[in-house]
């Protein structure tokens, strides 16, 4: 089984507890934050920090095909990391300068906390689904049951709650003695411990990033009840995030580390096959720990299972014609506006009160940093080069 670490029972709801509560400290120990207000030496290299999903993949691709170094760039060999806390702990020390964050997690730390980051591109979109247990046929079936997310900033738990709302569910994200038949308790775990958490019965279900959904489906454990982005099309999930520091003090550096990501997502659309062997465990790279079949079942279109997921309604929407995951850079504003909508109706444990106070366009203009990010796709081309019509506004689809 493809793991990288196994617990079991209720105890593997801990960590992420923990986790949590160190990264709520992190992001409210002012004290660390000056440190963020200087931009490093003009010759410091790139240094990627990543977690080991295929959210990762355009910095991972870029390391790997060489394209920083294409630029002009010298770059470190990217650190790998194993919790959302650990990342943005070394994002905020400077060991790290360039990551790829949850999309809700960048609002809360700009706006909950002040940490000067910016969102320089989309990472990806989609690229995450529901995942439940063989005995699961709806979403009426996960009532007085509990789900595993893996962070209560990110677009699973946002999408997961909107999901349950429509079907009449509530989500409860406290933990309680008994769950009530209408209620659908919520964890946050870490995704390697979700699909022993599975097994054993102690969630009835997880909704999380690829490729844990992927193995699921390939280790017989679980199957996919609905796909995220078929249900907010084209989301985003993970974006580009960077010191605001750089931007200001580094921009040829920045445009450089910008270019070759955007330049990362280009190459992906079209080798994708080639993306899974360079991600998997098998490559000299080693920057996953999953083998090729589950990175493809991820990143190659399969139209005889796509058809079975549409039969089984995990795929409701097939006209939208949307890969499992999909790389387009631009930061939409209209996506940014919409997040912050749905955050407010969102469930979030912790101190949320800061998203009372926001204002979507506000958030869109503030928070995103997209000149960088124009230009590299200007030098491809356009949006066009991206399957996309060369405009740089849409509207949000949110359909169950």
């Amino acid at each position: 089984m493809t793991h990288l670490r196994t617990q079991s029972g209720t105890d593997s709801l801990l960590p992420s507890r923990r986790e949590f509560l160190k990264l709520s400290a992190l992001l409210t120990g002012a004290a660390a934050w000056p440190a963020m207000t200087r931009a490093a030496g003009a010759d410091e290299p790139v240094r990627i920090g990543y977690l080991p999903i295929t959210d990762a993949s355009p910095l991972l691709v870029a390391h790997g095909r060489a394209m920083f170094e294409a630029e002009g760039l010298e770059v470190a060999p990217p650190v790998l990391l194993r919790s959302w806390a650990q990342l943005v702990e070394a994002f905020m020390a400077g060991r790290v300068n360039v990551v790829h964050l949850l999309s809700p997690m960048t609002v809360w730390a700009r706006y909950g906390s002040g940490f000067p980051l910016k969102v320089v591109a989309w990472n990806h979109m989609a690229g995450s689904a529901l995942t439940v247990a063989p005995e699961i046929d709806g979403l009426a079936d996960l009532g007085g049951r509990r789900v595993a997310v893996p962070f209560w900033y990110s677009i699973h738990n946002v999408v997961l709650q909107h999901l349950l709302r429509e079907a009449g569910l509530e989500a409860v994200t406290r933990r309680v003695r008994r769950l009530q038949p209408h209620q659908v308790g919520l964890t946050v775990m870490a995704p390697a411990d979700m699909g022993p958490a599975l097994v054993n019965g102690s969630i009835a279900g997880f909704i999380v990033a690829e490729p844990f959904n992927a193995a699921a489906e390939t280790q017989g454990i679980g199957r996919v009840l609905r796909f995220t982005g078929d249900v907010w099309r084209d989301h985003a999930c993970c974006v580009v995030a960077m010191h605001a520091a750089d931007l200001d003090a580094r921009p040829e550096w920045s445009q450089g580390v910008v270019s070759a990501i955007v330049k990362a997502q280009h190459w992906l659309r079209d080798h994708r096959g080639e993306a899974a062997q360079l991600l998997s465990n098998e490559a000299p790279g080693r920057y996953t720990p999953f083998p090729v079949e589950v990175l493809e079942r991820v990143l190659v279109p399969d139209a005889a299972r796509e058809a079975i997921y549409v039969e089984r309604g995990a795929i409701r929407h097939p006209h939208w014609q949307q890969a499992r995951i999909d790389y387009q850079p631009y930061p939409f504003p209209s996506y940014t506006r919409k997040l912050v909508e749905m955050l407010k109706d969102t469930a979030i444990e912790g101190n949320n009160r800061f998203l009372s106070g926001l204002d979507g366009a506000f958030v869109a203009g503030d928070l995103v940093d997209d000149h960088f990010v124009r230009s590299a796709i200007a030098a491809l081309g356009g949006l066009g080069a991206f399957g996309l019509d060369d405009r740089f506004e849409r509207s949000e689809t949110i359909i169950t």
